[in-house]
């Protein structure tokens, strides 16, 4: 954000590059990666999405241009990505009134998008244009998947605004998806592709495995909409990117596979965009007739794509491998060979590598969601003593909790602004077996509901608590 990627027009409008100089109007398929900005400045992301997304750039049908007023088309994983950041600009709001204000636009471009589902199966059909800039034909895992998490966040959004009968058109089209694109493109180890034979001149990873295949349930995690891929498939996905795509040098594999920038150099590490481990695909098919500049992506470590990963992981228990490719991440950027600061795709100071924060936010298990009141930690690293910075709608604090004895105590404190909290839902570490709780505001002891379920405590409080600058609430859980 502090480099010339991004800009504050004179009307006070955020814009910003893909990268410095390079692929204007701030890329809806490139940004959608991005969590940093609306964590960090939730007033911006949320401006975007009103004034740009649901404004100037959509257009009468509901879809919307990707680059805004700089190009006249959208793309799918664009179009489900802005759905999916609108719930998250939601959550990061004190009130309703945001969402409220914007649900025409946003009802209209979740409509968009069931219409390319044209026989309602739940999968992505026709032409997809994506962030790997060409058309895409056929069953798309990691696109139908976006659009899987897309209206569940339409269902979870229309709800709370009493919109039943679109929250039920949302639910049944979910409910008829799920299933359906795991039997169809989970080949019992990772999902795939399956190209349209009316298009095999277009480009297709096909049966590869390819990085973003679970983007959605990544996403999902983000804005707390719990499961839209099955667990033990979904795990498998991402271990079969750990088996297939994972390299702590990449020289063999490009000295094999030439097509592609080099972000990764031989003795370089990371995670590799697609890789073809079955007998029946292999570059040259997946290419098809397209251009080696756009299927060479297939054989390159870019950085938003690996970090987006590495934060799935991170939610999904694989904390080993997600850390893994962070510190791959990491080392491909010390100093002795790049500049730190500066992550390289198309252009310099790359917006996608902003996903890096939700990286940090899947290691503190963050969910927030402000106009609900509802705030939850859940850390997968150090878990018996472990300390975060959190932001919300009106403020920003730290979070504390350690265990010792089988208790876990926690400590909330806001740093700066306000915070209003009905419910802390936390994560019990597998010494910690709770069956009552204390909570103190201060001195003041705190009414408070204690629900136990697996290893998730949620406190419910009986009247909502507000938390001032300076001001502490503690719970300790035995």
């Amino acid at each position: 954000m502090a480099t010339s990627t991004c800009f504050r027009l004179a009307n006070a409008r955020f814009w910003g590059w893909e990268g410095v100089g390079c692929c204007e109007g701030t890329c809806g398929h490139v940004w959608q990666y991005a969590h940093a900005v609306a964590r960090l400045f939730p007033q911006l992301e949320r401006d975007t999405r009103e004034r740009v997304d649901f404004g100037l750039a959509q257009q009468p049908d509901g879809a919307i241009h990707f680059r805004a007023e700089h190009n006249g088309m959208p793309a799918i994983d664009a179009q489900a990505g802005t759905i999916l950041r609108a719930l998250r600009e939601h959550q990061m709001c004190s009130d309703a009134a945001w969402l409220r204000r914007n649900w025409p636009g946003l009802r209209k471009a979740i409509e968009w998008l069931i219409a390319k589902d044209a026989n309602g199966d739940g999968l992505i059909e026709g032409n997809q244009h994506n962030t790997l800039d060409t058309d895409w034909f056929g069953p798309v895992a990691w696109l139908s998947g976006m659009y899987l998490a897309a209206v569940r966040a339409g269902e979870e959004m229309a709800r709370e605004l009493g919109d039943e009968t679109f929250a039920r058109r949302c639910r049944e089209i979910f409910d008829r998806g799920q299933p359906n694109l795991v039997k169809q493109l989970f080949d019992g180890e990772y999902f795939i592709n399956k190209p349209d034979p009316k298009h095999t001149d277009a480009i297709n990873s096909g049966t590869g495995c390819h990085i973003d295949q679970v983007f959605g349930q990544s996403w999902a995690f983000q804005v707390g909409l719990g499961r839209v891929l099955p667990e033990a498939e979904t795990v498998s996905a991402l271990r079969s990117l750990w088996r297939y795509n994972f390299t702590p040098d990449v020289g063999p594999y490009r000295a094999a596979y030439k097509p592609g920038r080099w972000y990764a150099m031989a003795g370089e590490g990371g995670l590799l965009m697609c890789t073809f481990p079955r007998s029946d695909w292999d570059y040259a098919q997946a290419r098809g007739k397209g251009a080696d500049w756009a299927a060479g992506y297939f054989n390159e470590c870019m950085n938003g794509f690996e970090y987006q990963v590495a934060g799935h992981m991170l939610w999904e228990g694989l904390a080993l491998e997600g850390l893994a490719i962070t510190r791959m991440l990491h080392d491909r950027y010390h100093a002795a060979r790049r500049n730190p600061w500066n992550e390289i795709e198309c252009g310099d100071h790359y917006a996608r590598s902003m996903a890096s924060f939700g990286v940090y936010l899947a290691a503190c298990g963050f969910e927030y969601h402000g106009p609900k009141g509802q705030l939850a930690f859940a850390p997968c690293l150090t878990p018996e003593d472990f300390k975060c910075a959190f932001t919300t709608a009106e403020g920003w604090g730290s979070f504390r909790q350690t265990t010792q004895a089988g208790t876990l105590k926690t400590a909330l404190e806001v740093k700066w602004g306000k915070l209003t909290l009905r419910s802390l839902r936390l994560a019990l570490p597998s010494a910690v077996r709770s069956a009552r709780a204390q909570v103190r505001l201060g001195r003041k002891p705190m009414r408070a509901t204690l629900t136990v379920k697996g290893q998730q405590a949620q406190l419910e409080f009986s009247e909502p608590i507000l938390l001032k600058a300076g001001q502490v609430l503690e719970a300790v859980l035995s």
